[in-house]
């Protein structure tokens, strides 16, 4: 048996202050907050997710905000750099938006392509890359029209501890596309047309410390719960422990831990998060798992209060 994934289906990280958090997803990049819920592990803590005009996997990023944490450092065993897609023609936009809110950036090259380069507020690397390829986001917010909106992830850069292993895993597990080398860098590719591109930096640079400005974990697309179960058997099959599957109301997931230490999750595409509100209401108020609704007002006082506000 071999499998493929489709590609990326989310990236969870951990950041500071809700409403700085919020104000750069939402305010900076025109993000839609499509559900603000809390950690399922830990209710006092929020899980935001920013995505699409749809929420569609391989646009969602998620957040869990801890206000006054330690700061984390950026090193092998995480995903070092999270990648955003915008159709072509669309850079002088972003740089323009980025001035404007006096966010530092620099440009670079990667495989024959031009990425912007910038950290969020709490010291997450982040970068944008125009391509042809991804549907158009429909999501108006402030400036930030469709035209030029964030379609979702042109990928990520991973950090591993041991970089030939995680190569294996991603080519011989994962099933994704080797397209080559270039300086520092191995490039995979994916089969969706979005959240597709992964590139693995060769030379480890230094462990990672988990906290306030790292990435926690990105999540790979399973077709649905049967593909998942597939993966599962797949995944432990191929030597690596992997969780049993966790109900996380908008998708199920299950976790591995590879060998460069990068933690994985391969989570379903259904049933998506207009499932517990309409589509059109997406985010505006938070919605709890069932197990903790009854202990709602205990849980919304000890959240930090924040508003999605247009910044322009």
């Amino acid at each position: 048996m071999s499998k493929k994934t489709m590609g990326i289906h989310h990236i969870t990280a951990i950041v500071g202050h809700p409403q700085e958090n919020v104000d750069f997803y939402a305010g900076v990049l025109g993000l839609r907050l499509v559900k603000q819920t809390v950690n399922f592990d830990d209710p006092g803590t929020y899980h935001l997710y920013f995505g699409n005009e749809g929420g569609k996997p391989g646009t969602i990023i998620t957040f869990f905000p801890w206000a006054g944490a330690r700061q984390g450092i950026i090193g092998d065993g995480q995903v070092g750099v999270t990648s955003y897609v915008v159709p072509k023609g669309a850079m002088g936009f972003w740089e323009q938006r980025l001035a404007k809110f006096n966010v530092p950036f620099t440009k670079m090259e990667r495989f024959g392509e031009q990425y912007v380069e910038f950290d969020d507020p709490h010291g997450l690397h982040l970068e944008i890359v125009e391509r042809e390829e991804g549907e158009t986001n429909n999501w108006n917010f402030g400036e930030v029209t469709p035209e030029v909106a964030i379609k979702g992830f042109g990928g990520a850069t991973l950090l591993s501890t041991q970089p030939n292993k995680t190569a294996e895993l991603l080519e011989n597990v994962m099933g994704l596309e080797l397209i080559g080398k270039e300086g520092d860098f191995i490039r995979f590719r994916s089969s969706a047309d979005i959240g597709n591109v992964i590139d693995l930096k060769i030379t480890p640079i230094g462990r990672g410390q988990m906290g306030v400005g790292t990435v926690h974990h990105i999540a790979w697309r399973a077709v649905d719960s049967l593909d998942q179960l597939d993966w599962q058997k797949y995944v432990a099959a191929n030597g690596y422990g992997v969780t049993p599957v966790k109900d996380r109301n908008y998708f199920n997931a299950i976790y591995f831990r590879e060998h460069g230490e990068i933690l994985f999750e391969i989570a379903t595409d259904p049933p998506g998060f207009a499932h517990d509100e309409s589509h059109e209401t997406m985010g505006e108020k938070l919605m709890l798992p069932e197990q903790y609704e009854p202990h709602r007002g205990q849980i919304e006082r000890s959240l930090l209060p924040f508003e999605v506000r247009e910044l322009d």
